[in-house]
């Protein structure tokens, strides 16, 4: 009976590490892929490429859309890869008009796993649905999918 006791001991106790080390993983895994998202939405509102650099991987593909009011109607879906983007980062918001501190950032996070997750963006100029990738530690912005503001 006392190694029944001492075996059913042990498992739950395996089971609460294991229960509590998940959690633990999975609240700091989410911390890091909101700092990643916030360091490229921060890095285009304030023009500063070097969050763009930390958050993006070199081999982004960012695809979107947005409404044109002169043909009043979603243009093709446009793609931009991570040069393209840094330009952009660049330029976008140089002038402080775009975007101010006030600008929304809203980050939900999805879905986790090891080395994947999927997140998405509420900003300024729209919503980007992203995919990350973990390597070496850190998250990178691997996808985005994004549009514009709907339209009424």
């Amino acid at each position: 009976m006392r190694k029944l006791t001492t075996t059913l001991f042990f498992i739950m106790f395996c089971a609460l590490v294991n229960l509590t080390y998940g959690q633990t993983n999975t609240s700091s895994n989410e911390l890091k892929i909101k700092e990643s998202i916030l360091d490229y939405v921060e890095g285009v509102y304030e023009a500063d490429t070097t969050r763009i650099y930390r958050s993006v991987h070199p081999n982004l593909v960012k695809r979107g859309t947005w409404y044109d009011n002169q043909i009043r109607d979603y243009v093709p879906l446009d793609e931009m890869d991570f040069h393209q983007l840094v330009q952009l980062t660049k330029t976008w918001n140089r002038d402080g008009r775009s975007a101010d501190s006030d600008s929304p950032r809203e980050i939900i996070v999805y879905d986790i796993q090891d080395k994947t997750a999927t997140a998405k963006l509420t900003a300024v100029w729209g919503t980007d649905y992203f995919h990350l990738a973990k390597i070496d530690d850190k998250w990178y912005i691997m996808n985005v999918l994004w549009q514009t503001h709907q339209r009424e």
